[in-house]
C-alpha cells in the first residue's frame, strides 16, 4: 500500500517524504492562484508570493528526481464562466505544458469532467482522476464520466461500506480504471453544506479582496460538533480510516490519499500511516482537525476496539438499533490530562 501525499511549503515535511519514497507513490499539489479544493496556494504560505513559488518549483524538482510521481490539482468546484472559454483552457494548457516538460507530470485530479475531457484530448500521456469532491460512489456515476477519467477517488462516505467498495472495484477492473480512497478526512458524512462550502473555497481569492467586510465561514461542522450531544458524530458519521486498519483496504484500492496540504503537522500524519500505528488524539490526523472542539478531551486512537474496522465495514448502517459506535466512543474519549 502506497500513499498519495499533499504538498505544502514545509522543508522538514518534504525531507520526510523523500526519505520515505518507497511508501509514497505521488505528491499532489495546487498551482499558484488557480482555484482548487483548498485555499489558493499563494494564500496558504507564510512567505512572500515569489518566495513560495520558488520553493514550490524547487521542491517539485526534488520530488520528481526522487522518482515520486506528481499530480496537479485542478479540483476547484467552480471556475466561474471562464471554464468554458478558450482563454482559460489555454492558460491551463500552458501550466500543464510547463509541468510536463520540466517535471514529468503523471496525473491531474479534477472536479470538472468537462475540463478533464479537454485535457485527455490534448495529453495522451497524462492520467486524469476524478476528485473525491465530485462524490462519485456508484457504478453509474463512474460510467457517466468514464470518457473523461482514468481513475476515481471514491466518495468518502462509502469508506465503511464493504459491499459498495466491492461493486466499485469490480466495475473499475472490468473497465480498466483505477480506484483510490481518501483515508483521513475529518469532514462529516453527507454534509448538507459541502457544495456551498466548496464553491466558497473556489472563489476565496475573490473573497479575500473584501477582508473586513465579508463574513468568515468555516463550515457547518464547527457549529454542529460543539455540542456534546453530537460527539458521537466523530465515530459514527465520519469516513476516516485508522492507520492500524489501512492494510485491510489494500485489496480494493490502487492507492491511498492522505490529506496533508493544510495540516499543522503533516509529518505526523504520514509517519502514522507508514508505521500503521498511532498513539494520541485521532483528530490530529484528520483534515479538518476539530480537536479544539472537545478540549480538554481527546479521542485516543490506540483505545479503539480491535474489531472496529471489521465491524464498521460490514455493518448494515441501522444506527437506531445499534449501540456499537457509542460503546467505541466511551472507550476512546478520554481526558487529555492523562497524557500530560
Amino acid at each position: 500500500m502506497k500513499f498519495n501525499v499533499g504538498y505544502q511549503v514545509n522543508a522538514e515535511f518534504i525531507d520526510q517524504v523523500l526519505a520515505n519514497k518507497e511508501s509514497v507513490s505521488e505528491v499532489y499539489f495546487s498551482w499558484w492562484d488557480l482555484p482548487n479544493g483548498r485555499h489558493p496556494f499563494i494564500n496558504q504560505q507564510k512567505y512572500e508570493p515569489w518566495e513560495s513559488r520558488e520553493m514550490l518549483v524547487r521542491d517539485l524538482r526534488k520530488i520528481s528526481s526522487a522518482g515520486i510521481k506528481l499530480n496537479l490539482l485542478l479540483n476547484g468546484n467552480c471556475y466561474g464562466a471562464e471554464v468554458l472559454t478558450r482563454h482559460f483552457q489555454e492558460e491551463v494548457f500552458r501550466i500543464i505544458d510547463y509541468l510536463e516538460t520540466g517535471f514529468g507530470l503523471e496525473a491531474i485530479t479534477l472536479a470538472s469532467h468537462y475540463l478533464a475531457e479537454k485535457i485527455k484530448k490534448r495529453y495522451s500521456g497524462i492520467k486524469t482522476r476524478a476528485s473525491v469532491n465530485i462524490r462519485i460512489g456508484t457504478q453509474q456515476g463512474m460510467d457517466y464520466v468514464a470518457q473523461a477519467f482514468d481513475g476515481y477517488y471514491m466518495q468518502r462516505e462509502y469508506n465503511r461500506d464493504l459491499e459498495r467498495i466491492k461493486q466499485l472495484r469490480e466495475w473499475c477492473d472490468e473497465n480498466g480504471k483505477k480506484l483510490f480512497v481518501l483515508a483521513n478526512s475529518g469532514c462529516i458524512n453527507f454534509c448538507s453544506a459541502q457544495v456551498f462550502h466548496d464553491n466558497l473555497v473556489s472563489h476565496e481569492a475573490e473573497i479575500n479582496k473584501y477582508l473586513g467586510s465579508a463574513d468568515h465561514y468555516q463550515g457547518i461542522c464547527w457549529d454542529y460538533l460543539q455540542s456534546k450531544d453530537h460527539f458521537i458524530t466523530f465515530i459514527k458519521d465520519e469516513s476516516w480510516i485508522r492507520p492500524e486498519d489501512i492494510d485491510i483496504y489494500h485489496q480494493w484500492f490502487d492507492g491511498v490519499k492522505l490529506a496533508t496540504r493544510v495540516a499543522l503537522n503533516p509529518g505526523k500524519i504520514l509517519n502514522a500511516y507508514i508505521q500503521r500505528k498511532y498513539t494520541g488524539n485521532l483528530l490530529d490526523l484528520l483534515e479538518p482537525n476539530h480537536s479544539r472542539l472537545i478540549i480538554p478531551y481527546i479521542i485516543e486512537n490506540r483505545a479503539f476496539p480491535k474489531d472496529f474496522a471489521a465491524t464498521v465495514l460490514s455493518c448494515n448502517k441501522s444506527c437506531s438499533r445499534c449501540n456499537y459506535c457509542q460503546g467505541a466512543l466511551d472507550m476512546v474519549f478520554t481526558d487529555i490530562s492523562n497524557y500530560i
